[in-house]
């Protein structure tokens, strides 16, 4: 291969389909997507099985199903980027819309707790003005790029006596040895634990997340700023925190 996959597959793929069986000879879209990126767009709109059913591959990088007497594992590490509608009518928070607020809960309803969990950046878009749409934007492809190849290339440096590459595959041992918080980073993630935004899983990732927000700033240690993005990413700022500053949000991005 000398491309990374990329996988688009429609909203009313069946959980089958997206996940797979055990005919190895009839490989799904989220073991075709391995190494590469599965894009789920209107991600509300998939069944609630196929929804459920991407929780192994995204905590473990590989599916391992069992059908009958026949049991077969699928490598299954990707970059998840999914999109979806705030509510059925699209105007959800806008004078437009035109859902009632059983179609809101019942809408929301369909992306699970666990599943959301498991997804390290949680971002919220409003509608784009006329203006914003016609303005240059923030961070140009090549600056982008730069930014990313030199957070690569530190993470690299970082691990190369270790068996991952990436921020990504940090575990809990070595989330411990690499991610060096800074005590007032420390008080910040505390109290985003006091507030109840954070389970176990989602502290993980927002050290992982704020380990790389660190990279692309350059820096080794990770201070309150980074810890800050990495919450505001996930959508569980602490209430009185304060707001993060516009060049640790630059670097997220």
């Amino acid at each position: 291969m000398r491309e990374r996959p990329f996988r688009a597959p429609h909203h009313q793929t069946s959980a089958a389909g997206l996940i797979g069986t055990a005919d190895a000879r009839r490989p799904a879209e989220v073991v075709l997507a391995h190494h590469g990126v599965l894009f789920l767009d209107e991600l509300a709109e998939f069944s609630r099985d196929a929804l459920e059913a991407l929780r192994q591959p995204l905590e473990d990088g590989c599916l391992t199903l069992a059908r009958s007497h026949r049991v077969a594992t699928h490598p299954t590490r990707f970059l998840l980027v999914a999109a979806t509608n705030p509510c059925p009518c699209g105007y959800a928070g806008d004078a437009h819309c035109t859902c009632t607020r059983g179609q809101l809960a019942r809408y929301q309803q369909r992306l699970s707790g666990p599943l959301l969990d498991r997804i390290d950046l949680l971002v919220g878009v409003r509608r784009a003005t006329h203006q914003e749409l016609h303005e240059p934007a923030v961070t140009s492809s090549k600056r982008a790029r730069e930014l990313v190849s030199g957070a690569r290339e530190r993470q690299a440096h970082r691990f190369a006596g270790e068996a991952i590459r990436v921020n990504a595959e940090l575990d809990a041992r070595l989330l411990r040895r690499y991610v060096l918080l800074e005590p007032s980073a420390e008080g910040v993630l505390r109290e985003a634990h006091h507030g109840g935004g954070l389970s176990a899983r989602g502290h993980a990732r927002v050290l992982r997340v704020a380990r790389t927000v660190a990279d692309l700033d350059a820096s080794e240690r990770v201070s309150r700023r980074h810890v800050l993005a990495a919450l505001e990413l996930r959508e569980t700022f602490p209430a009185g925190a304060g707001k993060v500053p516009a060049t640790a949000m630059q670097a997220a991005r």
